[in-house]
């Protein structure tokens, strides 16, 4: 597997150089709110560990995957069957009658292949690939405390809604065992016990939960089946056998989408006014942006699987955003060619403050060189914001009732 990092593929989304193989350190970021013992070992490539085969988990930033929590009261609220009269049970009824069928139960099952592929990855490589494999664990596993919790609080006020919320962190649970399990093959996991009591929680507004977590569904959805399309088409950079699961698991994270736009349906007042086509915006810029950042300081990774970063999450955000406007009454006009330009300098800009975090000076000199890059970067996000959106979402509202118009 080491021979195909040095090979060009030419694939849907263009041409990446090859990786080289020269090992790296880790770099520590900033500090998070996990804490372990200062002592930790490191290992070879750099990795924290709190003990053997356990990897610290890697320091919170402004870009990496979050807990999240909410005010569950006002969710028991949203979800009364008393208090709201536009929730159209029989949307929730069949969505639930489809989560009962658990098409994945059988779909997760690991085979010899898995630690044979992970001893053949070496290198930078290896380290990316464990970089990536924590990332989405972490990611997967915040989804499934979140979802958790709403189901154990919305039994009473909407049993069907509180069984989906259920379901769905069961396959958040699973798709993040998968993932802690693939980092074992690579010697590590994380402890996601001591995650659930150690990280650090930001909290959302119920409806700013549910404009967060569709996009972050949709948008799984559309990263997961791009990269596998990709690799059915380039079998050469088919490093590791967790890629040829994303078929099926994308349909998990599409299903979850849907969820929520039954949820935001019925809500009337998150999709259909001026503020909800403010937040819509916010939204889906935060996430399109974060995305596009976060995997731009990780080429290296595309690149091992033949991806052009660029080309690569272009695509994703133009279709999540075609996704998207069916039920968002505003979205960005991502194909006006001044969006991406506009991302491709902020990429520019985030890398030239990242030199600076890299070089070996005091923190205040490096805050003050930062400054200007950072200054860039916000008038940069305001211009994006204050592009012409495109004015969308399938759904009419008649008074207090929900007119569900396609």
């Amino acid at each position: 597997m080491a021979t195909m990092m040095n090979k060009r593929s030419v694939g849907a989304f263009g041409k990446q150089a090859p990786v080289r193989s020269a090992r790296v350190a880790a770099r520590p970021s900033r500090s998070g709110s996990v804490r372990v013992a200062a002592t930790a070992a490191a290992d070879d490539l750099g990795f924290k560990k709190m003990r053997d085969g356990v990897k610290v988990a890697s320091d919170e930033t402004l870009l990496s995957p979050r807990f999240y929590t909410t005010d569950f009261d006002e969710c028991e609220r949203l979800f009364s069957l008393e208090l709201n009269k536009n929730l159209d049970m029989a949307e929730f009824d069949a969505i639930l009658a489809e989560f009962k069928q658990d098409y994945n139960q059988r779909h997760f099952v690991r085979n010899e292949t898995f630690k044979a592929a992970a001893e053949k990855i070496t290198g930078p490589t290896r380290k990316i690939f464990i970089e990536f494999l924590e990332r989405s664990c972490t990611a997967e596993f915040s989804g499934f405390l979140l979802y958790k919790e709403l189901g154990r609080r919305l039994k009473s006020s909407s049993p069907a809604v509180a069984e989906i919320f259920t379901l769905m962190s069961r396959d958040e649970a699973r798709h993040a065992g998968f993932l802690n399990k693939a980092m074992s093959d690579f010697d590590l996991a994380l402890d996601l016990g001591f995650l659930t009591k150690n990280r650090k929680y930001t909290f959302f507004k119920p409806k700013f939960i549910f404009y967060a977590t569709y996009l972050s569904e949709k948008i799984g959805y559309w990263r997961y089946i791009s990269i596998y399309r990709h690799l059915q088409r380039n079998p050469d950079n088919q490093l590791y056998p967790l890629f040829e699961y994303f078929e099926n698991w994308c349909q998990d994270e599409n299903r979850h989408g849907d969820f929520f736009t039954a949820v935001l349906k019925s809500q009337p007042d998150m999709v259909n006014d001026w503020a909800a086509k403010l937040w819509s915006r916010f939204f889906c810029l935060s996430v399109y942006i974060t995305m596009y950042l976060n995997d731009h300081q990780r080429n290296a990774f595309y690149g091992s699987l033949g991806l052009n970063t660029t080309q690569f999450n272009q695509h994703v955000i133009i279709e999540t955003n075609k996704s998207t406007e069916r039920i968002f009454p505003a979205v960005p006009n991502v194909e006006d060619p001044e969006f991406f330009r506009r991302l491709d300098l902020l990429v520019q800009y985030n890398e030239k403050v990242l030199a600076i975090g890299r070089m070996d000076l005091p923190d205040a000199i490096k805050l003050v060189m930062r400054l200007p890059f950072i200054e860039r970067m916000v008038a940069e996000v305001f211009q994006v914001f204050i592009m012409t959106p495109k004015e969308t979402g399938s759904v009419d509202f008649s008074g207090n009732k929900a007119a569900i118009v396609y």
